[in-house]
């Protein structure tokens, strides 16, 4: 039962396969590292995804002589393709430079009209409140979505937004990625190596990211080993033999 003071959920595994699914990452392949499994299960199931990235990831390199524009059309091309891995029908990046991301009112009006538009049941993002979360982006990622959320379900937040059949919508459930506090479970055992597919699309971020990863048989193997660890470990809590875990909340 929830609590509503809080608005948090007992510990829970398994929600029902929704209908629609809203995933908003800071950063191409942030969605993936969080919940490319469970995103690849509910598409597997008929989900209709939408992947929205806030960020061009313009600055995910460390070589010198890297391009800032040559690799945000590298990462767009490459969440292409690692959507194509998961499922996701549908991809957006809104075009923010990468690393200069600043929480606003009109950063959480802007993910609240996407909120509105796409009416998820299960709202995907990084959590917020995670202590020592050094990434800026992901911060302002995480409070624009928490909040987002809190200003879509209500109609007089935002109301020039409610128009041309656009109505405030609520989703049935919002899931928190790399969570301070995991409290749910999805059980992605069959799934895990659709993760690491789409992973290895951001082929540009083998070296940052994915300790190079793609460039040698060797790392690849040793990435999908640690991926495949890091779902086993997640499971454990609840008897699943692989998972993704979050923090749910209950708009």
């Amino acid at each position: 039962m929830v609590d509503y003071r809080t608005g948090m959920d007992p510990p829970t595994t398994d929600l029902p396969t929704p209908r629609r699914v809203l995933a908003v990452g800071a950063h191409p392949d942030d969605a993936e590292f969080g919940a490319a499994a469970t995103m690849a299960k509910w598409a597997a199931r008929g989900a209709h995804i939408t992947l929205l990235v806030l960020t061009d990831g313009s600055k995910g390199s460390w070589d010198p002589n890297a391009s800032p524009a040559e690799l945000a059309r590298t990462r767009a091309e490459e969440q292409r393709r690692a959507a194509e891995a998961m499922g996701v029908a549908d991809t957006f990046n809104l075009g923010y430079v990468d690393g200069e991301l600043e929480y606003s009112m009109a950063l959480r009006a802007e993910v609240c009209g996407w909120i509105r538009r796409t009416r998820p049941d299960i709202l995907l993002s990084h959590d917020p409140w995670r202590r020592y979360m050094l990434h800026p982006d992901h911060r302002a990622t995480g409070w624009a979505v928490v909040d987002g959320v809190v200003a879509a379900r209500d109609h007089l937040f935002f109301p020039e937004q409610l128009k041309d059949g656009i109505t405030h919508h609520r989703p049935a459930a919002l899931l928190l990625w790399a969570a301070d506090r995991p409290d749910h479970r999805e059980d992605v055992e069959g799934f895990v190596e659709r993760k690491v597919e789409a992973l290895l699309a951001h082929s540009s971020q083998a070296t940052t990211t994915m300790d190079d990863a793609g460039l040698t048989k060797e790392a690849t193997e040793s990435f999908r080993a640690e991926i495949h660890s890091r779902a086993r470990a997640a499971g454990v809590a609840t008897g699943l033999a692989e998972a993704e875990e979050f923090k749910r909340i209950t708009p």
